[in-house]
């Protein structure tokens, strides 16, 4: 049955949209995680402590951590194996292009598979640069990621590469959450313009949220 699930397009449809909710969840808590840099250097570390300490004496030090990560690969792996196949499969059951666009075709719909391909490499970066500090260009300091934060958003390619990753994070949100909605069976012809409304103020809400860090560090606020 599972396999049989996993080959139907429902299934990957299916998959596609837990797994995209399982990552949306973390991107609010990120999100606000994220502000608390706005409370000064002592709060975002003490922050940053926690995340490694939760659970404790009942989890080990950074279990629950590490807990978090391997769902998170799990739902990102999914998602995007899901997606490339539904999109090959799409490609073999038309493969010349229609001659005729369809005008209701949201910019984010279209641009849904190339945003899908910039996050996937913002990740990696961002993993790099602020987990593993391989590509960090300030030196970076284990344990102090107030500092580590404010250096990479104190270049100029530090805040293209984070802001037009976030902008295409919205627009996946925007029309992710909305689709997720209606393969899931939540989606209906009375409900489609609350949830649409609930897509567009969560993109905005979360690319806001997210480009409000290095905002803050470019414009001193944050330092």
């Amino acid at each position: 049955m599972a396999r049989t699930m996993w080959d139907s397009t429902v299934g990957k449809k299916t998959v596609m949209a837990v797994s995209g909710l399982i990552m949306l969840l973390y991107l609010v808590a990120h999100m606000i995680g994220n502000l608390k840099i706005y409370f000064g250097a002592g709060e975002f570390n003490h922050y940053a402590h926690w995340l490694r300490t939760v659970g404790e004496p009942f989890m080990h030090y950074e279990w629950t951590l590490w807990l978090i990560r391997i769902v998170l690969v799990v739902a990102v792996v999914a998602h995007a194996t899901c997606a490339y196949q539904l999109s090959r499969r799409d490609i073999r059951a038309r493969p010349s292009k229609y001659v005729h666009r369809k005008q209701r075709a949201t910019y984010a719909t279209r641009t849904m598979r190339w945003g899908g391909v910039i996050l996937g490499l913002f990740i990696v970066w961002h993993l790099l640069d602020l987990t593993t500090g391989t590509v960090h260009s300030g030196g970076f300091q284990e344990g102090h990621p107030y500092q580590n934060v404010v250096d990479t958003f104190s270049t100029w390619y530090g805040d293209v590469v984070y802001i037009v990753a976030m902008l295409a994070l919205g627009l996946h949100i925007r029309h992710g959450f909305w689709s997720a909605a209606q393969t899931l069976g939540v989606g209906s012809r009375a409900r489609d313009r609350a949830l649409k409304t609930v897509a567009d103020v969560l993109a905005l809400l979360l690319t806001a949220g997210f480009i409000a860090v290095p905002v803050g560090v470019m414009t001193g606020v944050v330092s």
